[in-house]
C-alpha cells in the first residue's frame, strides 16, 4: 500500500499529532499541517487519505474570535460526508466533529483535568478503531467543554465518570476521542509552559497541580503509548 498522506488541523502549537504522527512518519507516511492560528489556509482535501483534527484552547462556538472555525467545520463535513475518508478528532477535534455533523457541545463544570479512566460501551467491542482497547483505560484529559448531544446516527463508544461522551463513531469512518490519545512524554510539560494553562489549573486544583499532573502522566506513559499504537494500527488498517 502506498504511504498515506494525512492532513492535520492544528489549533495550538502544543497540541499536534504527537505519538500518532511519530508512528505515521516511522511507517513512511507524511503529514501536512494547517495551523489555523498562524493563518494557514485549508488545502484541497482530495489530496489526503485521512484527516486528523487536534485539540486546542478555543471552543466550538468561538466563531467571533476565531472565524476560521466556520471553514474548518465545513471541511470536516466534506471529508466525512462527501469524500467519506477516515477522520479522527481528539479533544477539541472530537467536539468539532460532533458540532460540524449536527450534535451539540456545552460547558463541563468543573473541567475534567488529569489522568482519568475511560470506560468503553458494549457497542465499542466490535468497533473498527477502538474495539481493541481495554474495557477501561487511563487517558490524559484537559477540557472544560463536552459533547452534550451526539449527531443523529452516531454511536456512543466510551465515557468517564464526569464526561458522558468520551468516544464516539460519528460516521462509518469518522471517530472522536475526548482525551489525548496522542500524548507524548513532553505533552503536559509543554502545557505547563503556557502561563494561562498553568494558572488556570493552579486555580482549580491548587499550586503545583500541573507538576502532579505531569508526574501521573509519566507513570502511565508506557501504557499511553501502547494504547496510542493500538489506535494507530487500527486507523492504518482502515486506511483509505
Amino acid at each position: 500500500m502506498p504511504a498515506l498522506r494525512v492532513l492535520v488541523f492544528q489549533h495550538h502549537d502544543s497540541e499536534g499529532p504527537g505519538t500518532l504522527g511519530t508512528f505515521l512518519r516511522r511507517d513512511g507516511g507524511s503529514i501536512d499541517t494547517v495551523h489555523f492560528t498562524h493563518g494557514d489556509v485549508i488545502p484541497a482535501l482530495e489530496a489526503y487519505d485521512q484527516l486528523w483534527v487536534m485539540g486546542g484552547p478555543m471552543d466550538v462556538w468561538d466563531l467571533k474570535d476565531h472565524p476560521w472555525l466556520a471553514d474548518e467545520k465545513r471541511a470536516i463535513r466534506r471529508f466525512v460526508r462527501d469524500l467519506q475518508r477516515p477522520v479522527l478528532g481528539v479533544c477539541l477535534g472530537h467536539q468539532l466533529l460532533a458540532d460540524a455533523l449536527g450534535g451539540t457541545c456545552g460547558p463541563l463544570s468543573p473541567p475534567e483535568i488529569g489522568v482519568i479512566p475511560v470506560t468503553m460501551t458494549a457497542a465499542a467491542a466490535d468497533d473498527p478503531l477502538l474495539g481493541t482497547l481495554p474495557e477501561t483505560w487511563p487517558c490524559v484529559q484537559w477540557h472544560g467543554v463536552h459533547v452534550a448531544e451526539l449527531p443523529d446516527g452516531a454511536v456512543h463508544l466510551g465515557s468517564s465518570e464526569q464526561c458522558g461522551v468520551q468516544a464516539a463513531r460519528f460516521a462509518p469512518r469518522a471517530w472522536g476521542i475526548q482525551g489525548h490519545i496522542e500524548v507524548e512524554e513532553r505533552t503536559v510539560r509543554d502545557w505547563a509552559c503556557v502561563p494561562a494553562y498553568r494558572s488556570a489549573l493552579d486555580a482549580l486544583q491548587g499550586t503545583g497541580a500541573i507538576d502532579r499532573f505531569d508526574a501521573d502522566a509519566q507513570r502511565n506513559m508506557a501504557l499511553f503509548q501502547s494504547l496510542a499504537e493500538a489506535v494507530y494500527r487500527n486507523l492504518m488498517s482502515i486506511a483509505r
